[in-house]
């Protein structure tokens, strides 16, 4: 009996003896404290793998990111990184470990610069709250931070974020119109160079700041028979302004020859390195414009030139009324005339000639001030009219189909309106479209 007494003591000692020795080796772990542990413990070490218990810098440092391993995030156990080398206060104190002397010493990074991360994609992770964290398995690991599943999502995100940006900074489409609408107004401010072109005698104007992100379109403008380029000035400013790179030319013979020649010359320079219009210009979006003798120069231009898309007379008409019929179906005419002006019948032979099948319209300024001429004459598309010049090359050229409205049908801007800033109206008719 004795004998079974002492048995059974010695056995409640040795079990309480190893029970105390668990509670000792795990309670700096479960106080969240490093203190008294040594690395270099292999009893420890085994105890500590054969649980389940997070590690310090594992599970509590996952929610926040500051510990991540630069080759897959998790946290290496039994390294000296992950524990203080003893208890000494100068080797806890130098840890990096959150805790490592004890609760409230070593306090975790309070921003993510302070964190040691090993790649953008930890970096948000870090940082999102969208990082959720895994739990412990139940194999011999202790918990690990977020999950490479998390990271991928994250990862994910960040690359369709990428793409859905660089998607939206597509380059507009279309060539480069002022963001101000009002062809009653200067939009922009201009360059305007005289003496130059290819014979050295036209004028060339354009923005002064040039878009980076799409072509100008082209304006060719024909002077009228006798007059020099520059008295066209408002006009020729007006159309730059809006967006377009514009060429007057020195003279116009009415057969194309000058506006073929002069965006041959624009053609050169959008190559040439050394200009201030290499590659800004849209060399098959061109309109061809003019007065009296430019007009007929801007009609063959359209009908010869397969680089001009539209042709707009102003106060001109083809003499025997057998322009227009020419133009090409894919192309567009306007002919303007004045209420009293000398190009009034060529306007109309010409715009109601049999065999004209393009798109075209036939514009009148009416109700013009009681001047020498009695009312809008020769001159008066040019200056008093220009308006609807450039709304019809944004129209043409700058793809604005709105302004379809404003010509073609019953009622609009340019078929019935009021002749903005002018006293009269317009009358319009158009046919075609």
């Amino acid at each position: 009996m004795k004998s079974k007494i002492l048995k059974i003591a010695v056995l409640a000692s040795a079990i309480a003896f190893i029970n105390c020795g668990d509670e000792t080796a795990l309670a700096p772990y479960l106080n969240g404290g490093a203190q008294g542990v040594s690395s270099s413990s292999d009893a420890v070490e085994s105890e500590i793998s054969s649980s389940d218990v997070a590690l310090p810098g594992s599970s509590a440092n996952a929610e926040t990111g500051s510990e991540t391993s630069s080759s897959s995030g998790a946290v290496q156990q039994g390294s000296n990184t992950d524990a203080p080398a003893s208890s000494s206060d100068e080797s806890c104190l130098a840890s990096s470990l959150p805790d490592a002397c004890g609760p409230g010493t070593n306090p975790l990074p309070t921003s993510s610069s302070d964190a040691a991360v090993a790649s953008s994609a930890d970096a948000q992770s870090a940082t999102s709250s969208a990082n959720v964290q895994e739990p412990a398995s139940s194999s011999s690991e202790a918990a690990k931070p977020a999950s490479s599943s998390s990271e991928k999502k994250v990862e994910s995100s960040s690359s369709e974020t990428k793409v859905a940006s660089s998607s939206s900074a597509e380059a507009p489409k279309g060539i480069f119109l002022a963001s101000g609408k009002e062809e009653e107004k200067d939009q922009m401010q201009v360059e305007y160079k005289t003496r130059t072109g290819w014979d050295g005698g036209g004028i060339l104007s354009y923005p002064k700041q040039l878009s980076s992100t799409q072509k100008h379109g082209v304006v060719v403008w024909g002077p009228g028979g006798g007059t020099e380029p520059g008295a066209y000035e408002g006009m020729i400013r007006r159309l730059a302004s809006h967006g377009f790179v514009v060429i007057a030319l020195k003279e116009s013979p009415g057969d194309a020859s000058q506006a073929i020649k002069a965006l041959d010359w624009l053609d050169k320079q959008n190559k040439d390195q050394n200009s201030p219009l290499f590659g800004k210009l849209d060399m098959n979006t061109v309109g061809c414009s003019g007065h009296s003798m430019g007009g007929l120069e801007s009609e063959q231009a359209v009908i010869k030139d397969k680089r001009v898309l539209t042709a707009f007379l102003n106060n001109s008409g083809d003499w025997n009324g057998a322009g227009a019929k020419n133009v090409a179906t894919d192309r567009t005419i306007a002919i303007l005339f004045g209420e009293v002006g000398m190009e009034k019948d060529n306007a109309k032979n010409d715009y109601n000639n049999s065999g004209v099948k393009a798109p075209a319209c036939l514009i009148e300024m009416t109700g013009g001030p009681r001047n020498s001429e009695g009312g809008y004459g020769h001159g008066s598309g040019s200056w008093d009219g220009m308006a609807a010049t450039v709304a019809w090359m944004r129209w043409h050229l700058g793809g604005e189909t709105e302004r379809k409205a404003d010509f073609v049908g019953t009622t609009g801007k340019y078929i019935d309106g009021s002749i903005i800033g002018k006293q009269g109206k317009w009358k319009t008719q158009c046919k075609n479209f």
